[in-house]
């Protein structure tokens, strides 16, 4: 079939190796969509909403930190390795050791955080000590990098889902043994490490030395100077991402955040489309700009346009399907979680937008503004939360993720004349019929 494609005069060999790549992600993402929804609602449905609530708390502690694990990397590792293919050995290696002890100092950060917030919950400690070190394993995802500059996601696709299944298949015999929550836990990090181990098989396999080279200082001061806006611009994001479950744990209490956490798996799940087709599209991007500004701007605003029809097709039918699903899901001990649905879906419009542009702040330089801007939603969507949570709970929290995403996603570009023309670009990508 991609034979007969590339004879169009429409799709070049390189947009038809875009689509191959497109399709691997969306398989990836379609499979843990289903069997992970299946699972997750089972999981939800065994635990009951008070421990959903300890454990999804827990998982969003722990995701606050994880940006600091990554340090920003990924991208601009990729442009790297795009610009400089013969130390692309040099370049890999120095990413693993950076992401290696950030991994290791996060695990600290994020103990020693839940420790003076809830130290005498036990429980919770435990569980947010066992899902940190998932940080240090995903140190070996810098082959996943090398991957994607070869726009070649097919091998991370059947490392990580190998893993997914035989992790979905424990969670499952954990359930019918009764295990206690602790277990799933252990799983989760499995998981992990799993996709980890299958990633290292297929790059040996390809004849690549593993990347255990010494870090080169110098290289690695070049890549903090570029990723620390992005590390703090990632930790913001995941601030207005996460930090209503947390807000919501300390302020209504855990089953208030396995209410909410029903909604989220349902609104999050459709998150890695954008994930997806950017990841896919941002090596021709980059390409795209040193060839002219027109083709860069035509592939940036073709992308743009894509993930927002993509995104409303989604929120709005799930807006009026969200109480019937969530029930039928999860049981009527969540039939709460569909009000919080009906609002916390269309975060995703805004969502899929800031996934769709962040190649063009990576391209232009600009990853300090990326960093002003999500400083500045997280600020709103904290404000929001304490003046929401306390008299609309969950509901509250999802009002408040929708407003801080369409500002820093969206709104907070039309402030800034350096980002003016992608305001405009975003705005008109809103417009359905123009596609």
């Amino acid at each position: 079939m991609f034979n007969k494609l590339t004879k169009s005069k429409k799709l070049t060999p390189e947009l038809v190796k875009i689509l191959t790549n497109t399709c691997w992600l969306f398989a990836d993402r379609i499979l843990r969509m289903g069997i992970g929804l299946f699972v997750g609602v089972w999981v939800a449905r065994y635990l009951g909403v008070q421990q959903f609530g300890v454990f999804n708390y827990a998982i969003a502690f722990v995701a606050l930190f994880s940006t600091l694990a990554n340090l920003g990397l990924d991208s601009i590792v990729i442009r790297y390795i795009i610009s400089d293919p013969e130390n692309r050995e040099q370049i890999l290696a120095t990413s693993f050791w950076m992401k290696l002890w950030a991994g290791f100092l996060c695990v600290l950060l994020t103990v020693g955080a839940i420790f003076i917030l809830r130290h005498d919950d036990n429980l919770t400690i435990m569980i947010v000590a066992i899902l940190s070190f998932a940080g240090v394993v995903q140190a070996f995802n810098t082959i996943d990098i090398y991957f994607q500059s070869q726009v070649q996601s097919k091998y991370t696709v059947v490392a990580q889902n190998s893993a997914f299944i035989i992790a979905a298949l424990l969670k499952i015999i954990l359930i019918s043994i009764h295990a206690p929550l602790v277990a799933f836990a252990w799983v989760t990090l499995l998981e992990v490490c799993l996709g980890v181990l299958g990633l290292i098989v297929i790059y040996k396999n390809k004849g690549y030395s593993m990347p255990f080279q010494r870090l080169n200082f110098p290289l690695a001061k070049n890549l903090l100077k570029e990723s620390y806006p992005l590390i703090l611009a990632g930790f913001s994001i995941m601030i207005y991402m996460r930090i209503d479950q947390i807000m919501l744990g300390e302020i209504a209490g855990d089953k208030a955040v396995g209410v909410y956490s029903a909604a989220t798996r349902i609104s999050e799940v459709w998150y890695f489309i954008p994930t997806a087709i950017t990841s896919s599209v941002t090596p021709s991007i980059f390409a795209a700009k040193e060839i002219s500004k027109e083709l860069y701007y035509q592939r940036i605003e073709k992308l743009l346009r894509l993930v927002s029809v993509i995104s409303i097709a989604v929120a709005l039918p799930m807006s009026f399907m969200s109480g019937p699903l969530i029930t039928e899901l999860f049981g009527k001990g969540f039939v709460e979680a569909g009000k919080i649905l009906a609002i916390h879906i269309w975060t995703s419009v805004f969502v899929f937008m800031g996934v769709a542009t962040s190649p063009w702040f990576i391209a232009e330089g600009l990853t300090k503004l990326t960093f002003r801007r999500t400083v500045i939603g997280a600020g709103i969507n904290i404000i929001l939360n304490f003046i929401l949570i306390p008299s609309y709970g969950g509901v509250g929290a999802a009002i408040a993720t929708v407003v801080s995403q369409a500002f820093a996603s969206f709104l907070s570009n039309a402030s800034d004349p350096k980002t003016r023309d992608l305001f405009q670009l975003q705005a008109k990508s809103l417009i359905p019929f123009k596609v």
